[in-house]
């Protein structure tokens, strides 16, 4: 009996630092997006970058919540929404840094990129609500930062 509560404990313990994992890997993700369009819209690679990386680096974290929501026998709808947004950050990795091709200029790659984008992006809103509503606001906040920043990119 002691062992059993023992063990729900951490599993306890495991699944909020996974949520905490995961709703500040989304912000970071929303925030770093929008510097990826306003670097882009001042002309400053080296920015441009930096904010890059931050966004491709979030396999990392994304990718240790996954494996801890997997252990915990999370919902299967934060593991699918965990598989979008890593597909989304190998398809950014592969196009960005390692194939390195003008993708955004060909048809035919961008549409489907945008929307494996925006499925990640929903998908972070979507669990960080099922985790906690408050944060789900934050982190859709932090989305609407990322929508304005867009906008604002192809303004004049």
């Amino acid at each position: 009996m002691n062992e059993e509560k023992e063990l729900n404990s951490k599993l306890i313990h495991s699944s909020k630092l996974n949520d905490i994992l995961f709703i500040v890997s989304s912000i970071i993700f929303n925030i770093a997006v929008s510097g990826v369009y306003l670097a882009s819209k001042f002309n400053e690679p080296v920015l441009l970058q930096y904010f890059g990386a931050i966004v491709v680096l979030l396999f990392i974290p994304f990718t240790i919540s996954l494996i801890g929501y997997i252990r915990v026998k999370a919902k299967k709808k934060i593991v699918i929404s965990h598989i979008i947004i890593l597909s989304y950050l190998f398809l950014e990795a592969c196009l960005d840094y390692i194939l390195k091709i003008p993708f955004r200029e060909i048809l035919v790659i961008h549409i489907p990129y945008i929307f494996v984008f925006y499925a990640a992006a929903f998908s972070m809103i979507g669990v960080t609500f099922d985790i906690n509503r408050k944060m789900g606001f934050i982190v859709l906040t932090t989305y609407l930062i990322l929508l304005a920043s867009l906008i604002y990119m192809y303004l004049g």
